[in-house]
């Protein structure tokens, strides 16, 4: 796990850097995504989760839900095609899992990509993930310390 600015960056996801989303493949093909630890940390304390429906189609640039914190709402970006598979109901009780455990317990929704080769390649992940979340924390004036 790395420290960018304060905030948590595991080298093993990947990344929107720019939308503040990561994305877990799974080993039954699916793949977990989330907000990061930036996202959860602009939007300060989350109030309210509502991820898209199981069986939803989610298209890669658009949204999978929405977060509600007292300070904003909004959307938050798949990056991934694919179809919702599950939604973290934990999270839909308790939103406070996503400023808690951006990246383990508080994790959005799990979606069944329609070509997770190919966009994944469109993500960044290890030490260029890294870099590339540097770059897009000092360019938005963000620091989670």
């Amino acid at each position: 796990m790395s420290d960018v600015r304060g905030c948590r960056v595991p080298e093993d996801l990947y990344y929107w850097p720019e939308k503040h989303v990561w994305a877990r493949p799974e080993p039954d093909g699916t793949v977990t995504i989330g907000i990061t630890d930036a996202a959860q940390h602009l939007a300060k304390t989350i109030i309210s989760v509502t991820p898209r429906g199981v069986g939803r189609k989610v298209q890669r640039g658009k949204s999978a839900g929405t977060l509600e914190s007292g300070k904003w709402v909004g959307p938050v970006t798949s990056p991934v095609s694919g179809e919702i598979v599950a939604v973290n109901e934990d999270a839909i009780a308790n939103p406070k899992l996503l400023n808690e455990d951006p990246y383990g317990a508080g994790w959005f929704a799990r979606i069944r990509p329609d070509d997770w080769e190919g966009e994944a390649k469109l993500l960044v992940t290890g030490t260029q993930a890294v870099e590339a979340y540097r770059q897009v924390l000092e360019q938005e004036g963000i620091s989670c310390a």
